[in-house]
């Protein structure tokens, strides 16, 4: 029997108290995913009011994006030392107040700082929220369920920023975008010590200063150079030496972490395939999914010319989709396995996304939504089953630094996957020979199939790396009876 069999999928019930732990943890991880995307309609607006240069609109994304990427495993795992509740709190109040800043900004300067200071914030919140979660539900159907409707927010959070940016700003004021988060910050540090106890690892080592330096200075100059080249170019001097720095810094904070006795990353978790190749398939469904809403952007307004609050509703379809995915994928992956759910998922969105290439300048927004919709389902199954695969077979004291690579890698593919497929679609563009609505499907067209291809190469990874060993008795979790890779460890 392999170790994809599955038993009948018992039912993950949840007790009040856990209903509201899941409103806290997953309320907060929506109010985040919001926060990084809602202001992306609003910038010409935002721009305009507070004197902002067009070319440096892209730093209140970027601002944000920085630290909230390069400083996730570092705070991961000072969540795991010092307590995760704790640092969840704090995390909170930090974000509740650079929001209320920021809302209130007069200079382009005071509101930059408050999003630098949101996205550290950020950065101490979701590695914290997400071992507070896997630590709170057992390993099987409960964390399954719970982390099933943790993606369906997440996912929801990003895409439904984007229409209520666009109606927000439209029916009051940019600044009310960010002060919407106040009373949710509020809340959730009220409620957090009540609802939840403290959780950290008891052998509190040390911290790994050198090795915190290294890898966070590498991801800091790696997603800054990603940022960089879409505004300054792949072959320009600021984006070759920023990821050649990352490069360096990266190899240097692996050259620590072998030698030190009380190590940030303990090597031995990255070398499990489930952590290695299954980060590896999330960061590529993430970054081709916030890349392929770019390039569906480009096609509504460029080549359909809507305006951007009708291209942003025409995603309701992506948003409705990937809700019901995250919904539902607890009860898929209890029918027929976290790896297979995973694959599914993964060759679900690929196809979909191949389908649009079947867009034209006249036709076609049946397809969009029904192409979207598909990907959006698919993507939230392949989002469920990596966050499983990637966070399970761990401790309780690695589950910070487990989910602080995990969203290390979903970060990482929010921020690269926009700045890849803009360049593909711009050479596609160029190559046509024009700016206007052909020459653009032309560019969005490559874009479409470039995203397809790596996720089908993400499939065929999640086929090769991640297919669980074979055992002569697969147990019960919950309704999957999987197993890890022979040689996850």
């Amino acid at each position: 029997m392999t170790s994809d069999t599955v038993n009948p999928p018992a039912k993950a019930r949840f007790t009040t108290r856990q209903w509201l732990i899941i409103a806290l943890l997953c309320g907060a991880q929506f109010m985040l995913a919001l926060d990084f995307s809602i202001l992306s309609v609003a910038l010409p607006v935002l721009g305009k009011d507070l004197g902002f240069a067009l070319s440096d609109l892209q730093w209140v994304v970027t601002a944000f994006a920085l630290p909230s990427g390069g400083l996730l495993l570092l705070f991961g795992r000072a969540a795991d030392l010092y307590g995760r509740r704790n640092w969840f709190i704090v995390g909170m109040a930090l974000f509740t107040v650079a929001s209320l800043a920021g809302g209130l900004a007069t200079t382009p300067g005071f509101l930059l700082a408050a999003r630098a200071v949101q996205g550290v914030a950020a950065a101490m919140l979701t590695p914290a929220a997400m071992s507070l979660l896997t630590t709170n539900f057992a390993e099987g159907a409960q964390r399954d369920r719970a982390l099933g409707i943790n993606g369906a927010l997440l996912s929801l959070g990003f895409l439904s920023g984007v229409v209520l940016g666009g109606v927000i700003t439209e029916l009051t004021s940019w600044r009310v975008t960010l002060f919407i988060s106040v009373p949710v910050g509020v809340a959730a540090v009220i409620a957090a010590p009540i609802l939840i106890k403290e959780s950290r690892n008891e052998e509190t080592p040390r911290l790994d200063v050198l090795g915190a330096l290294t890898v966070t200075g590498g991801l800091l100059s790696v997603i800054y150079g990603v940022t960089s080249a879409e505004r300054n170019g792949w072959g320009a001097a600021t984006t070759l030496i920023s990821f050649l720095a990352g490069a360096v810094l990266l190899a240097a904070f692996f050259a620590v972490e072998s030698r030190v006795a009380a190590p940030l990353v303990d090597l031995g978790v990255l070398r499990r395939r489930t952590v290695s190749w299954g980060n590896t398939t999330g960061l590529i469904t993430f970054a081709m999914m916030t890349g392929m809403v770019f390039l569906l952007t480009l096609y509504m307004q460029k080549v359909r010319g809507m305006t951007p609050l009708d291209a942003g509703f025409s995603f309701a379809a992506l948003g409705v989709a990937a809700v019901l995915g995250g919904a539902f994928a607890a009860r898929i992956i209890g029918r027929i396995g976290v790896h297979r759910a995973l694959v599914y998922g993964l060759v679900l969105q690929a196809a979909s996304t191949a389908v649009l290439y079947l867009l034209d300048t006249d036709g076609g927004m049946p397809l969009l939504l029904v192409a979207t919709a598909a990907g959006g389902f698919g993507h939230l199954l392949a989002v469920v089953g990596y966050m499983i695969t990637a966070t399970s077979g761990l401790p309780d004291h690695e589950q910070g630094l487990a989910t602080g690579l995990a969203y290390t890698g979903q970060q990482l593919g929010v921020t690269v996957g926009t700045p890849i497929l803009a360049t593909v679609a711009a050479s596609g563009i160029e190559s046509a020979g024009g700016s206007g609505p052909a020459a653009v499907l032309h560019g969005v067209q490559g874009g479409l199939l470039t995203a397809a291809a790596a996720l089908a190469v993400a499939a065929v990874i999640a086929v090769a790396f991640l297919r669980p060993a074979r055992s002569t008795a697969a147990p019960v979790t919950g309704g999957a009876a999987e197993t890890v890779p022979a040689d996850a460890h």
